[in-house]
């Protein structure tokens, strides 16, 4: 079932989807990390999660173990990385992922194969990546950007990559031995869900870890009222 904004797997309420309100009040005038993204169902994550601590355990790996792994409760596919964002620009994001999410059905997405940006043998970034849902994906993304769009944010020049990032490895001395390892297991990987619902997260960086915060949810299909949309809508 997929991951709800407390991650228990529930379906979010209209309250659920509006509670960024909780987390800004008016005082806070500090920006944000933020991003937008669809979150993998707990299958799947634990899927993933397997994947990666049996690379991470293999002996004949210890570089492995170096490289910053992202496997969090939260994990999930970014459809538009915001950033630096004012918190009084909250109320219009979360409009935006309402009014996108209403254009798109709940679609299928599955995960398989494994690679790096910007190459496997000099990796940045370690991603998984996505052979069922792309278009789907790329049009929640068209989508959401047209209505950020509307709302005074500029339009993302670069093409959208649907992936699943799963860590860095900058710096990390023979991580391209790690990633064609994951890639090699990758290919026995089965990490399916029909994705449902539009995320607004929050990064927090700081000692550790990096932690994804769920702002507001929105279920995908479905208009403020709960209507699914009319014929115009994406499918």
């Amino acid at each position: 079932m997929p991951i709800g904004r407390s991650g228990s797997g529930s379906r979010p309420t209209g309250a659920d989807r509006r509670d960024w309100r909780r987390w800004y009040p008016a005082s806070d005038a500090d920006d944000l990390r933020i991003f937008v993204a669809v979150p993998l169902a707990d299958a799947a994550r634990s899927a993933v999660r397997a994947l990666v601590d049996g690379v991470v355990a293999d002996p004949a790996l210890p570089e492995a173990g170096r490289l910053r792994w992202a496997i969090t409760d939260n994990l999930h596919l970014t459809v538009r990385f915001l950033g630096s964002t004012a918190p009084d620009r909250i109320p219009d994001l979360v409009a935006a992922t309402e009014a996108a999410a209403a254009l798109v059905a709940p679609f299928a997405v599955r995960i398989a194969g494994a690679g790096a940006f910007p190459a496997a043998d000099r990796p940045r970034v370690v991603w998984l990546g996505i052979v069922e849902g792309t278009s789907e994906l790329e049009a929640l993304a068209e989508a959401l950007g047209e209505q950020l769009a509307v709302r005074g944010w500029e339009r993302d020049g670069r093409p959208f990559r649907a992936h699943l990032t799963l860590g860095r490895a900058d710096g990390v001395q023979g991580a391209g031995r790690t990633v064609a390892a994951l890639a090699r297991a990758a290919t026995g990987l089965d990490a399916a869900w029909t994705v449902d619902r539009l995320v607004v997260y929050q990064s927090e960086l700081g000692h550790g870890p990096v932690r994804y915060r769920p702002l507001a949810t929105t279920l995908l299909g479905r208009d403020a009222r709960g209507q699914l949309p009319g014929p115009a809508g994406l499918r």
